[in-house]
């Protein structure tokens, strides 16, 4: 069991089940809290994505039913219901975000050209690039369709920022591809607008359809940010320190892409002239070289990530938007959705996939 560390440990004291839970428990709790919802969300995501087109269809449904941890549409479930939101609603709102998020995971792997998501190949490798992105098109479309019957002018709002801003996270996430130059607030910049700012849509859509007051609204919200953000950081962690047959993607997959993340952006900047210079030249070249090569500019990259502790200063960066997550919903009432969220906290930081 991984204990929640010290600075993290005071916002999860209201949790009844443990002060310090696993992950894997910490993710239970999480998840019981909106069962029956997602079981509602699910079964409008099914409904909601047949067509008369097959290829939409098949590709829909291998991504879908992929599975996956489902956090965001479970985030505007549990601040909906914390909140006292309309269950119809809500369940419609989650699988909007869920749609939304397939959408840009099709897009990205086509961009990445990544090869495996989930453990298992990705929709690209199967059906396709064009295949991929038309269908993350049409995920998009069916989102926007589904957000004007919802009928909130509000909603409706957030949703065209949220994807507007993840869309320019995007394209400053492929602007520092292969950029060693790029510093870590940049790099949080990416983070921010590329990942944590559908989090945060989420749990600001729950509060808005639960009509929320302006204070707890801007409190969801934050929540949702930092929350968002503790995950990449993990994400981050994830990419040097993970199991492949845990994280189902493959380990320095990002380093491959080009992508300087945040254990390689403190690597660079606390190491030896030697150590700086080996990661700036393995995220300049990527995936050249043979395969022999690879192997041993990432084996040389992960020694000097392990001797400068840029893994622990990632992990310790999570921790703290975490706290900051936690700190944010402190003052709502005690709830088991509350509870939820701050389970939330813990795993974002404490899990292994």
């Amino acid at each position: 069991m991984n204990n929640v560390s010290p600075e993290l440990a005071a916002p999860f004291t209201t949790i009844p089940s443990a002060a310090a839970p696993s992950s894997a428990a910490s993710l239970e709790a999480f998840r019981d809290a909106v069962a029956a919802d997602m079981e509602s969300v699910d079964t409008v995501i099914r409904a909601r994505l047949k067509s008369e087109v097959v290829l939409i269809n098949q590709i829909s449904e291998y991504i879908i039913g992929a599975g996956g941890k489902r956090l965001r549409p479970a985030l505007v479930a549990l601040t909906g219901n914390l909140m006292g939101a309309s269950k119809a609603q809500t369940h419609e709102m989650a699988a909007v975000i869920e749609f939304i998020h397939t959408a840009t995971l099709l897009h990205d792997d086509v961009v990445d050209e990544s090869d495996l998501r989930r453990g298992r190949d990705t929709a690209n490798a199967t059906f396709g690039n064009a295949a991929s992105v038309l269908v993350g098109d049409f995920l998009y479309s069916r989102a926007f369709q589904m957000m004007v019957e919802v009928g909130s002018v509000r909603v409706m709002g957030v949703m065209a920022e949220a994807t507007n801003i993840i869309s320019e996270g995007e394209v400053l996430q492929l602007m520092n591809v292969r950029d060693p130059d790029i510093d870590e607030e940049s790099y949080l910049r990416v983070v921010r607008y590329k990942t944590a700012k559908l989090f945060e849509a989420a749990c600001r859509v729950g509060a808005i359809l639960g009509n929320a007051t302006a204070s707890d609204e801007a409190a969801l919200s934050a929540f949702g940010t930092h929350i968002g953000t503790a995950f990449q950081l993990i994400d981050d962690v994830l990419d040097y320190s993970g199991d492949v047959s845990e994280t189902g993607k493959n380990v320095g997959d990002d380093l491959v892409e080009g992508k300087p993340t945040l254990p390689l952006i403190f690597a660079m900047r606390e190491g030896t002239e030697a150590q700086r210079a080996l990661i700036r030249r393995a995220i300049e070249q990527g995936d050249t070289g043979d395969e022999t090569q690879q192997d041993a500019t990432m084996e040389a990259v992960m020694s000097a990530i392990q001797a400068t502790g840029a893994v622990d200063y990632a992990r310790e960066a999570a921790r703290a938007e975490a706290k900051l997550a936690a700190d944010a919903i402190s003052h709502l009432p005690n709830s088991v959705y509350r509870d939820a969220l701050l389970q939330l906290c813990v795993f974002a930081v404490e899990r292994k996939f």
